[in-house]
């Protein structure tokens, strides 16, 4: 490829834009869920930002101790917003950065041999704990999609308008185009229901006038960090199922650029995630995975470099230190950002049915297993008092619907599909094949 800047600069931008979207809508579901003020809010989107360029640029660095070296792009993972959002209603928004530091270093810790522990989380699990965390989601798009839970004007004829002109705007760019136009609907839809609803008098610029040129990163922004235990082991599992996700993302880029990857290779992607997550703890952003529709945008411009990805990561660092440009995505409407949340969480939990689908469904087991984990994720997520009764130390586990389904898929795939195989093989079957 040409090295040209200009070319260089283009391309990054690119990827920036095919990812902007989703990087931005994170903090602002988040923050507005946890009730933040414009100027926390501008403070969360940017250090984001940062944030997001900070973990690409770490994994795409590739040496000794981390970074896999491909051309991969960060952002915060979508299955932690849920989770982000019920810790910090249940504990405070520092139990929330408590639990992302644990997690990260979990994962720096547990980097070297979590290939052995994948056998833990196939698709049967995988598949049912982002299907729990995208249905949890379900309702915080809908509540926006009405203006935003506790606004004067919920339900409004106005705001039902302007988020379903908003998704029809998505659903219409899906549709009729493809490539890079394709990938960046989301963005664009997000931008004209802006647009729709500032003619409509509904969106006040006031706080990008009182938002800084400039702004240096502050560690512990919202507090320090508190520690508890259910917060912990909710992102610790969100963190173990990006990691699963991620891997997938790494054979993709390798197949992509040619690339066998190593089981060391593999280690360094994953301290390299965990070391984002650890930053993104510390600076109070989120934690962070691979992003996939960057590899859809690597396929399709044909450019496998590296070079374009520090761009891309420069870029992003950039942007996050110019809080005017985080508090620009602040004044979206709620309205706007619940139509795009809506096909955005759908996504999410279409990529939890997508993992399943690997699933073998003759056995009833594996359906059990879905079965159970699913309704007892989403159950407890929307009757959350019905182990209220239970001894304090089991109540702890049993708080978190995404953490009570995770345990369930984990637990019940050992019982079904692990005890009494060796080696991947059901020794029963192997002694009725010896018989026959």
């Amino acid at each position: 490829m040409n090295q040209n800047p200009l070319k260089l600069a283009s391309l990054g931008i690119q990827h920036v834009l095919a990812m902007y979207a989703g990087a931005v809508i994170v903090p602002l579901i988040v923050g507005g869920a946890l009730g933040l003020t414009a100027e926390q809010l501008t403070y969360l989107v940017s250090i984001d930002i940062m944030m997001c360029g900070i973990a690409t640029l770490l994994q795409v660095w590739k040496n000794k101790f981390f970074g896999i070296g491909l051309p991969v792009v960060l952002g915060c993972t979508f299955t932690a917003v849920g989770p982000m959002i019920t810790i910090g209603g249940n504990y405070g928004i520092t139990s929330i950065y408590g639990a992302i530091l644990v997690s990260g270093l979990f994962v720096i810790l547990v980097a070297t041999f979590f290939g052995k522990l994948v056998r833990f989380f196939p698709p049967v699990v995988t598949g049912s704990v982002v299907t729990i965390i995208g249905l949890t989601l379900v309702p915080v798009a809908m509540n926006n999609m009405a203006g935003g839970e506790g606004s004067p004007d919920f339900g409004s004829t106005e705001n039902v308008i302007l988020a379903f002109t908003t998704l029809l705007v998505i659903l219409v760019l899906y549709k009729f185009t493809k490539g890079f136009v394709r990938a960046i609907s989301i963005l664009i839809g997000i931008i004209v229901g802006t647009i729709i609803a500032s003619i409509m008098g509904k969106v006040n610029f006031s706080a990008v006038g009182e938002a800084s040129f400039f702004h240096m990163p502050q560690p512990f922004y919202f507090g320090m960090p508190t520690f508890d235990l259910i917060p912990i082991l909710t992102m610790i599992l969100v963190a173990m199922v990006s990691l699963v996700e991620s891997t997938g993302v790494y054979f993709a880029l390798g197949d992509i650029t040619n690339k066998k990857l190593k089981d060391k290779d593999l280690a360094n992607g994953y301290r390299a995630e965990g070391l984002a997550i650890v930053f993104g703890g510390i600076f109070n952003a989120f934690p962070y995975t691979t992003f996939s529709q960057n590899v859809g945008l690597i396929q399709l411009s044909g450019v496998k470099t590296k070079n374009v990805i520090y761009v891309a990561g420069a870029f992003l660092v950039i942007l996050g230190l110019v809080p005017k440009i985080g508090a620009l995505t602040t004044v979206i409407p709620s309205s706007v950002l619940g139509g795009a949340m809506l096909a955005m969480f759908g996504m999410v939990i279409a990529s939890g049915i997508k993992m399943l689908s690997k699933v073998d469904f003759n056995s009833q087991e594996n359906l059990l297993i879905i079965a159970c984990s699913v309704g007892l994720g989403v159950g407890v997520t929307f009757v959350p008092t019905i182990f209220a009764n239970l001894p304090e130390n089991i109540r702890i586990i049993t708080e978190s619907g995404i953490v009570v389904g995770s345990l369930t898929a984990i637990i019940l795939n050992i019982v079904f599909n692990m005890l009494g195989k060796k080696n991947g093989v059901n020794e029963e079957e192997v002694e009725q094949a010896k018989a026959s």
